[in-house]
C-alpha cells in the first residue's frame, strides 16, 4: 500500500510548460516545480524616474509662516514612489527616484541631461516654461519621456507643445475656466480684474479674459497694481482708493507671487468677494480636500512628511503615479509602451476627485477636476454640473481639441 501511494504521488507531480500540463515521473520532484515557477514569473521591470526642480526666487514679502517647505514637490514624488512600490511589488515592478535640485539662478538643462545619461527614462520637470522647452528639445529623439509637473503656461499646451512632454500640472486656462464656471453658476457675471506686475500675472490675466469671453462674463473694470509691496503696511488707506471703480460682482486677482492679493479682501471700497490667485482659488489640490479617498492620501503624506500636501506635492505624486499605473497595466517599463498606454482611451488615473483623470491626445494635458478653495475650506470642484461636453465634462476646462494650436511631431 505504501509503495502504491508513493507511486501515485510521483505520477501526480505536474509541471506547467508552454501552456499545457505535463506529468513529471521522478522520485524527487522538487527541482521541476522551481524551474517551472521561474519560467512562469516575468522578470522584474525597473522604472528609473528622475526629477529636476529649479527653485523659484522668493519675493521679499514672504513671511516665515507662509514660506514654502524645503521639500515642496519632492515630498509628493517620494510618496508617489512609495505608493507605486506598494502596488507594483506584486507584479514585480520596481520604482526608483533620483532628484536634482537646481538653484533659482542655475541651469536645469545639465541636470536633466545627467539624469537621462544615468538611465532615467522618465523625468519629472518643475522648471520655468522656457527651460522646459530647452530640455525637451535637447532630449528629443532619446528614449526619455518628460512630465511637466510645475509650469502652468498655456503656450506649452499650444504653439510651444512638444511630443516628448506630458503635462500633469493644470495650465492657467484650466484654472481660470474652473473659476469662471463657478462664478457664472453664482450669477456673478461682472468682474473687476486687478493685475500684478510680473509676467506670470500678465499671463494669468490673459487667461481670465479668455475665460470670461468663453463663459459669458464681463470684465467691467481692470487695473494694474503699481503701489509696490510697501502698500501692505498702508492697505487700509491705499486699497479703498484703488478699488473705487464703480459697480461689480467680484474682484478677480492676478497675483501669482502674492505681492498684494492677500491685502485686498476686507479692504475694498465695496463689500465684494475676491477670487483668482487669492481669495477663492482654483487649485489642483488643497489640504482641506477629504472626499473620494483624498483623506487617505492626505494621511499617508502627513505620516511620511509631517506636513500637509500642497498643490505641487500632489502634481509630483500624479506625475509618478501616472507612469506607475501605466506600468501596472502594461507590465513593462519600455517608454514606447508607457507612452502608448498614457494616450490609450482605456487609460485612467485615480486622482481622488470623484472621477478618473486621463491625458488629452492632442496636447498631452492631463484632464482632471479643479478644486475651488479658500484657506480653510474646499467650496466645490469644477467642471460644474451645468457644463456638458460630448466627450467628457473635463474637456470644458482648458483647451478642447477644436481650440488647440498644438502640433505634435
Amino acid at each position: 500500500m505504501k509503495r502504491m501511494v508513493r507511486a501515485a504521488a510521483a505520477a501526480a507531480v505536474l509541471s506547467f510548460v508552454g501552456g499545457t500540463f505535463a506529468a513529471v515521473a521522478q522520485e524527487n520532484p522538487a527541482p521541476a516545480p522551481k524551474a517551472a515557477a521561474a519560467a512562469a514569473v516575468p522578470a522584474e521591470q525597473s522604472f528609473r524616474v528622475g526629477l529636476v526642480r529649479q527653485m523659484p526666487p522668493l519675493p521679499p514679502w514672504i513671511a516665515p509662516l507662509t514660506a514654502p517647505p524645503e521639500n515642496l514637490g519632492v515630498a509628493g514624488a517620494e510618496l508617489g514612489i512609495r505608493d507605486a512600490l506598494a502596488s507594483g511589488r506584486f507584479l514585480k515592478l520596481d520604482y526608483k527616484l533620483e532628484t536634482e535640485v537646481v538653484p533659482a539662478d542655475g541651469d536645469p538643462l545639465p541636470a536633466a541631461q545627467k539624469l537621462a545619461e544615468a538611465g532615467n527614462n522618465y523625468i519629472l520637470l518643475d522648471v520655468p516654461a522656457a527651460q522646459l522647452i530647452r530640455i525637451a528639445d535637447a532630449l528629443k529623439g532619446k528614449d526619455v519621456l518628460l512630465v511637466n509637473v510645475g509650469a502652468p503656461d498655456d503656450s506649452l499646451r499650444q504653439a510651444d507643445c512638444r511630443a516628448n512632454v506630458f503635462h500633469v500640472a493644470p495650465n492657467r486656462a484650466m484654472l481660470t475656466d474652473a473659476l469662471a464656471q463657478f462664478l457664472m453658476t453664482k450669477r456673478w457675471r461682472n468682474w473687476f480684474l486687478f493685475v500684478g506686475r510680473t509676467e506670470g500675472d500678465r499671463l494669468y490675466a490673459e487667461a481670465v479674459r479668455n475665460s470670461a469671453k468663453k463663459f459669458g462674463a464681463k470684465i467691467v473694470a481692470e487695473k494694474v497694481w503699481d503701489y509696490g509691496p510697501d502698500a501692505r503696511a498702508t492697505a487700509q488707506s491705499e486699497v479703498p482708493r484703488a478699488t473705487q471703480v464703480g459697480e461689480y460682482d467680484i474682484l478677480v486677482i492676478a497675483d501669482e507671487q502674492g505681492e498684494f492679493g492677500d491685502i485686498l479682501p476686507y479692504n475694498t471700497w465695496l463689500a465684494r468677494p475676491t477670487a483668482g490667485t487669492q481669495g477663492l482659488m482654483s487649485l489642483s489640490w488643497h489640504p482641506t480636500m477629504e472626499n473620494w479617498g483624498a483623506a487617505q492620501l492626505q494621511s499617508r503624506f502627513f505620516k511620511q512628511h509631517q506636513r500637509m500636501m500642497q498643490p505641487l506635492d500632489f502634481q509630483m505624486w500624479e506625475g509618478i503615479f501616472s507612469i506607475a499605473s501605466a506600468g501596472m497595466k502594461t507590465r513593462s517599463s519600455e517608454v514606447d509602451k508607457i507612452r502608448a498606454q498614457l494616450l490609450s482611451p482605456q487609460y485612467d488615473l485615480p486622482v481622488f476627485k470623484g472621477v478618473a483623470a486621463s491625458f488629452r491626445p492632442w496636447d498631452h494635458q492631463l484632464r482632471q477636476p479643479i478644486l475651488l478653495t479658500h484657506a480653510t475650506n474646499t467650496v466645490t470642484l469644477s467642471p460644474q454640473q451645468a457644463y456638458l461636453h460630448q466627450r467628457t465634462p473635463l474637456d470644458t476646462l482648458g483647451f478642447d481639441q477644436p481650440e488647440s494650436r498644438c502640433k505634435l511631431d
